[in-house]
């Protein structure tokens, strides 16, 4: 009986374990750098339930039984015969049937010989006890006596424990096979119908895959909404720090040639004039000497002879007229510059900044056209659904399910039928042994009691009667029910018997498996290869494999070799319109024209104009130079102290107007002089340090401009594709 419950519960999981071990949708994990888009989770709805059999304090009964059974039938699966009762079941020989099923044979015997010995038992027992020679006769009290009593009294109460505890384990044991076989039979059909509508909806869970498109193309199509100012702020970003770089750098060329100028202009003019100031100062400061040197000469003026050296040194120190002309370089610079700098490095800035924009206007037919390819790759994918061919596949097995079913269900009914029956007849004779013990209890007590009150144990008591009377009636349902509890025990375990060792058994060590694939074994109306539509390469054993595994219904039903799944999905040939637009695209974002033809024609100007060629070493030495030799001021200050020495005012009086005469030239001609050579050191300075590199930085500018205006769409355009 147990083996028929777990049989019965574990049949209806056999075509779940074969086809949907593995049905659950795999999740997909998208890969890459960028962003993960997410799909929501699409795992089997449907699931197959799966019974288990809840651990009990009788599992230690089931594995024994187990044992006995495992014992009783030694034979491997008898493949032979249920090849020739499947396929010809007339040419079935008993003597194979009994070769096989000899242990039950056996144990039929044993069950046959205890049906008639009970009975024939019983019918002696009756026909002694009417005859009175089997009991109940009173005998005479002796000592042995009360100990045969005690001795039958503890034999029958250990009878009736034993009795009890096995008919306690029974009742339970059937009430235990009747719960599990109630819901094993019912998941026969059960796990069927679900079967067929999970293949049922194996259309709409690929169609559901399907759809999932709409996240990528959601995905794409708000990344394309903002796309072309996305890029151009992106070309803008990436490029403004080599294009800054080049605008400062050309701003600072063209203020080293706007300051050039005007420092050369600054250095002519002023040589000029140091030059013009020195001719028209020499005669006066001779003549001043001369006048000078003969006051102090004169006998008359006192102590004079120490300023005389002084005197005699007063002549012009710094020659200007010596130093090298810039008139040359101011000629070859002259018009510049003849562009205006400013407006040129304004307007290249303001072409760079517009390159977002620029994008938007010129990206724009390009982000309609990618929607459209967008629309068609819907369509493309679309078409895997479309002529997805796992429903041809799955038809014939659905249609197989929808016939087990049908086919199933008179056996259900009568396997219902039987363990209803089975559980009716279990539960009566249960209760009929139980009545047994009752009757047998219910004896030994008033035996029990009616010999404890009596004061001859030999004498007549009724409650000792009654006793006796109840402990008959016990023996007598023994003999009549026992030999129909055996005969029970005895179908339920034929039947249960050869289930667990012939179906579960083998199913375990997967025999069962082999059976059904070895070609010949079926006839063709049970070919369940053919019935699941599985390849004729393929068989149960490997699916079953398989799907135990963790394989889905594509490996199982091996559609690889009929339909390229792997090309079906590649990817490149749904987006291949979509790449090429993109990687074809083009955009004139506009020339950046950062200097003009004129402005670099400036700058080569400038550059060979010669400026880096004039010695101002020359200036400087000449710069070092006073323009008189003589401090004017200190010579007219020794003047005015020999002045109020002197006791001749004739000559006192000369010493003033010679000391008023120097203060004079000393302010109004030596001082201005003076001025114009600072002037002209500033800008003999900044020209120094320009001119060593000056042609180098033009040339790098120069380099530098030419090559990020060259460089510039290039770089937009990858960046754009990128």
């Amino acid at each position: 009986s147990l083996a028929t419950a777990g049989a019965m519960r574990v049949a209806g999981l056999l075509l779940a374990w074969a086809l949907l071990g593995a049905a659950a949708s795999q999740q997909c994990q998208p890969a890459g750098p960028g962003g993960v888009l997410r799909f929501s989770d699409r795992h089997a709805e449907i699931r197959v339930p799966a019974l288990h059999r809840v651990p009990s304090p009788l599992d230690p009964l089931y594995g024994l039984v187990r044992s006995c059974l495992d014992l009783i039938q030694q034979n491997p699966l008898p493949t032979e015969l249920l090849r020739t009762a499947l396929n010809d079941p007339g040419s079935v020989r008993t003597s194979q049937v009994v070769q096989y099923e000899l242990g039950y044979v056996v144990c039929a015997a044993v069950a046959l010989l205890f049906t008639v010995a009970v009975p024939v038992a019983g019918m002696c027992f009756c026909y002694c006890r009417s005859r009175r020679r089997c009991g109940g006769r009173l005998r005479a009290h002796r000592r042995s006596l009360g100990c045969r009593r005690r001795c039958l009294l503890a034999c029958l109460s250990f009878t009736s424990l034993v009795i009890l505890v096995s008919v306690t384990c029974a009742l339970v044991t059937s009430q235990r096979v009747k719960a599990q076989m109630e819901p094993g039979l019912g998941a026969v059909p059960s796990t069927l119908r679900t079967l067929r509508q999970h293949l049922a909806n194996v259309p709409q869970g690929v169609q559901m895959v399907v759809d999932k498109f709409e996240v990528p193309r959601k995905q794409i199509i708000s990344d394309l909404g903002g796309l072309s100012r996305s890029v151009g702020l992106s070309i803008h970003a990436q490029l403004k720090a080599v294009t800054y770089e080049a605008l400062a750098d050309l701003q600072d060329r063209a203020g080293d040639l706007q300051t050039s100028l005007h420092h050369l202009q600054i250095v002519h003019r002023t040589a000029r004039a140091l030059a013009a100031a020195r001719a028209e100062l020499e005669p006066a400061l001779r003549e001043r000497r001369r006048r000078v040197v003969a006051l102090l000469d004169d006998p008359r003026c006192t102590s004079c002879a120490s300023v005389l050296g002084r005197a005699q040194g007063l002549q012009l120190g710094a020659d200007y007229g010596k130093v090298p002309s810039v008139e040359k370089v101011l000629k070859a610079l002259a018009g510049l510059p003849r562009s205006d700098f400013a407006e040129m490095i304004r307007q290249g800035n303001g072409t760079f900044n517009s390159i977002p924009e620029l994008a938007v206007e010129r990206m724009a037919q390009l982000i309609q056209d990618l929607r459209g390819d967008l629309a068609r790759t819907a369509e493309k994918v679309q078409s895997i659904a479309d002529g997805f061919p796992l429903p041809d596949y799955t038809r014939p097995v659905s249609e197989a399910l929808g016939k087990a079913e049908r086919r199933s269900q008179p056996y259900l009914r009568e396997a219902e039928r039987f363990e209803r029956y089975r559980w009716i007849a279990g539960t009566v004779l249960c209760s009929i042994i139980l009545l047994i013990v009752a009757c047998n209890v219910t004896g030994m007590a008033l035996g029990a009691y009616g010999l404890s009150k009596r004061e001859d144990p030999s004498d007549y008591e009724c409650r000792g009667e009654a006793g006796a009377k109840f402990l008959l009636v016990g023996v007598g349902l023994a003999f009549l029910f026992s030999w129909l509890l055996i005969l029970l025990v005895f179908a339920t375990f034929l039947v249960g018997g050869n289930i667990q060792t012939l179906v579960c058994r083998n199913w375990v060590n997967q025999e069962i498996y082999k059976f059904i694939d070895t070609p010949g074994n079926l006839p063709p109306s049970m070919n369940l290869t053919r019935q699941l539509n599985l390849r004729r390469d393929s068989n149960l054993s490997s699916a079953y494999r398989e799907c135990k595994s963790g394989a889905g219904l594509w490996e199982v039903l091996q559609l690889d070799s009929s339909y390229d799944l792997d090309e079906h999905l590649r990817a490149p040939q749904y987006t291949a319109d979509f790449q090429k637009r993109l990687g074809d695209f083009t955009a004139a974002l506009g020339d950046v024209r950062l200097l003009r033809s004129e402005g670099r024609q400036d700058l080569e100007t400038f550059a060979r104009s010669g400026v880096d060629e004039v010695d101002y070493g020359r200036f400087q030495e000449e710069m070092k130079n006073p323009v008189v030799q003589s401090s004017l001021p200190g010579l007219a200050r020794n003047l005015e102290g020999l002045q109020k020495m002197q006791r001749n005012s004739t000559v006192a009086g000369r010493l003033a107007a010679e000391a008023r005469a120097l203060w004079h030239m000393q302010n109004s001609t030596v001082q201005s002089q003076e001025a114009l050579v600072a002037k002209l050191g500033e800008s003999i300075q900044f020209l120094s340090r320009l001119a060593p590199h000056l042609k180098e930085r033009v040339r790098r500018t120069l380099a530098t401009t030419a090559s990020v205006e060259a460089r510039l769409p290039l770089q937009a355009q990858q960046i754009l594709r990128q």
